[in-house]
């Protein structure tokens, strides 16, 4: 006769268990969006393929590179379009998105390795990327700020 209690005492806890199990699952889909479109914006980068690049920046986009300066949407798809600039390596790492609603903060590690003009050059740096769902449901980068670690 205990038997039964117990049992049904069991299952109840293992269905708990399944359903917690799902939920904790559940933002992980927006998340994955996220990095998908990092590592479409990323290899956009690494290719030169401005029309990509500009389709994935907000219009008010900003973005905070290693010497300090700073370039909205035209500047950096501008600064993209250089063709003296090489990419060589373009390599993210270390990648966290932080989902708030619709908009999703991405932090990690960044290492590029090319030729501008001709001059070798290699960075390695740690950025934050904020993205945000748009008004039509599209995901698109609002911000970015990249940096060299002190210790470099």
């Amino acid at each position: 006769m205990h038997i039964r209690p117990l049992s049904a005492i069991f299952i109840a806890a293992l269905a708990l268990a399944f359903c917690d199990l799902g939920v904790a699952q559940a933002p992980a889909a927006p998340a994955s969006k996220i990095l998908a479109l990092e590592t479409k914006w990323n290899e956009a980068y690494k290719r030169g393929d401005v029309a990509t690049m500009a389709s994935m920046l907000a219009d008010d986009f900003v973005i905070t590179v290693e010497d300090g300066t700073t370039f909205s949407k035209s500047g950096y798809i501008a600064h993209n379009g250089d063709t003296t600039v090489h990419v060589e390596i373009s390599e993210m790492t270390d990648l966290k998105v932080r989902m708030h609603g619709n908009v999703a903060v991405v932090t990690g590690a960044y290492h590029e390795k090319g030729t501008a003009k001709g001059k070798a050059y290699e960075s390695r740096d740690r950025l934050t990327d904020v993205w945000m769902k748009n008004a039509n449901g599209v995901w698109q980068v609002i911000a970015g700020h990249y940096s060299i670690p002190a210790s470099q």
